[in-house]
């Protein structure tokens, strides 16, 4: 069948555009949540038959037909910064459709303020021209340096200035994406219509298990960097920093960045300052006026809670911090090196959302109980988390931890990651929240896919039924399978 599958696809594509070589096939079986198991060449995964290279909506339209004509597993990837398991491989037939050579800014329109590109083209690269015009996407994840706008928006991306800007999906105008069946379906560019349920969102957040994204418009911002400002605060414990955000917020202001790091996780950020508090970091951007205002906001709010407050920090500090935040491919490679040589796991992380009632009793609850439950506590160097994206009606909570490997590399997610995985998702949801707040479900959450959505699953596996019927689409992604699960998951 592999031969067969080769043959075809070469017939579709260029032979160049087919990739068969086996240390890219195994990168290509997992994602950034496997990478312990990965670099120490441990994956438990199949390899995928092979990487292909469409350059167009039209031969990404003649790949998805055939592989659903074929029964041939497909995952779509553009970027390769997913961390849930979203790319990795539980089929043995599978085709990894790869969109960075689909890499063409179609239009950067100005006057109508957004811009048009291909699905495999860098938001760096996106970014660096629109700042050389003056303006920005106002999109900025840590991956930027390395992440590509349909990877982006297929896992509904979130941005480190989204409270200013929004999330991906406020800054998407319109799209393109190809279903499995071929059918190419266009959606046009407007500022807004009432034209039935917003159709954008059955492609932004579908994390390839829909459809596939070839396309996107997005938003642009006048830029003003002479304007910005920081400001940074030691404060006294997480409740009274998430009271200062929410003051914020519920006022109505937005800062690009409004974060709050508990003391342990504050620890590993700003060594520079650090004083065993939390670390309260506010940004303020846009035009004059409007920074002037959120400026003032953030110093009556600040005021408002002073009993609270331990000191200002030098606002010259939280700018280089914030400044040397991002990751290129150089810094995911040392992580993997570091990661490989010490038997050390930094930075895994858990995020999940809840209204202001509930977050910070989700925080709490499940710093207690895995202090109390999580029968390796004692290997752990690092349990935190931060605030990182506030809204008017709640915020997020970005859980991080840190541990030393003390068992075989093919046991670590095991024996490690997903027991506290699983105590974060269960004090989530049990408080009325969110088990997802940017990363997506990917394979690694979708044991609770329905818990997380209750009667509501019904819509969403029904949009599975219609437009991916023969299951063409990224197997295990965001709709559970009980067989994989047990297999890899739980074991």
């Amino acid at each position: 069948m592999t031969t067969d599958t080769l043959n075809d696809l070469k017939k579709i594509l260029r032979p160049e555009q087919v990739t068969t070589d086996q240390e890219e096939l195994y990168d290509a079986s997992a994602d950034r949540y496997k990478k312990y198991a990965k670099v120490k060449n441990v994956l438990d995964v199949p390899a995928p038959t092979a990487i292909v290279y469409p350059t167009s909506a039209e031969e990404t339209a003649e790949l998805l037909a055939y592989c659903n004509d074929n029964n041939i597993n497909v995952i779509p990837r553009s970027g390769k910064t997913a961390t849930e398991g979203g790319l990795e491989n539980w089929k043995d037939h599978t085709l990894v459709i790869d969109g960075s050579k689909m890499d063409d800014i179609v239009k950067i329109d100005t006057y109508n303020m957004q811009a048009t590109v291909q699905a495999g083209v860098p938001l760096q690269i996106l970014e660096d021209k629109l700042r050389e015009l003056g303006y920005t996407t106002g999109h900025s994840p840590q991956s930027k340096p390395v992440a590509q706008m349909g990877g982006l928006v297929s896992t509904r991306s979130i941005g480190q200035f989204s409270t200013f800007y929004g999330a991906i999906e406020d800054m998407v105008v319109g799209l393109e994406c190809v279903f499995p069946d071929g059918h190419i379906s266009r959606i046009k560019n407007v500022p807004r219509r009432s034209g039935g349920p917003d159709i954008r969102h059955i492609a932004i957040g579908n994390e390839g298990a829909l459809c596939y994204i070839t396309e996107v418009t997005v938003k642009i911002f006048k830029f003003y960097p002479e304007n910005h400002s920081f400001y940074g605060y030691l404060v006294d414990n997480v409740d009274d920093g998430l009271k200062v955000l929410r003051e914020v917020m519920v006022n109505g202001y937005k800062p690009s960045v409004a974060r709050l790091y508990s003391p342990q996780d504050a620890r590993q950020h700003f060594s520079h300052f650090y004083k065993e508090q939390c670390v309260l970091i506010f940004m303020n951007e846009g035009p004059k006026g409007i920074v002037e205002a959120t400026n003032a906001a953030v110093e009556e709010a600040v005021e408002k809670f002073q009993s609270s407050i331990v000191e200002q920090v030098d606002s010259s500090l939280i700018e280089t911090w914030f400044n040397n935040l991002n990751w290129d491919q150089s810094r995911i490679e040392k992580e993997f090196r570091d990661m490989a040589e010490n038997n050390t796991h930094d930075g895994f992380t858990t995020e999940v959302s809840g209204d202001w009632e509930s977050i910070s009793r989700i925080y709490h609850n499940v710093m207690a109980r895995i202090e109390k439950e999580f029968d390796r506590y004692d290997d752990l160097t690092m349990l935190g988390g931060h605030s990182s994206h506030s809204y008017l009606n709640g915020t997020n909570m970005y859980f991080v931890y840190n541990y030393e490997i003390n068992c075989a590399p093919e046991d670590e997610l095991l024996t490690y990651h997903h027991p506290i995985h699983e105590i974060i998702i269960e004090e989530t949801l049990k408080a009325g929240g969110s088990m997802c707040h940017h990363h997506g479900i990917g394979k690694y959450r979708s044991e609770w896919t329905k818990d997380e959505h209750g009667s509501a699953y019904y819509m969403l596996e029904g949009l599975k039924q219609v437009f991916d019927p023969k299951g063409t689409m990224n197997h295990g992604t965001i709709f559970p399978q009980e067989a994989e699960i047990k297999k890899y998951i739980r074991d």
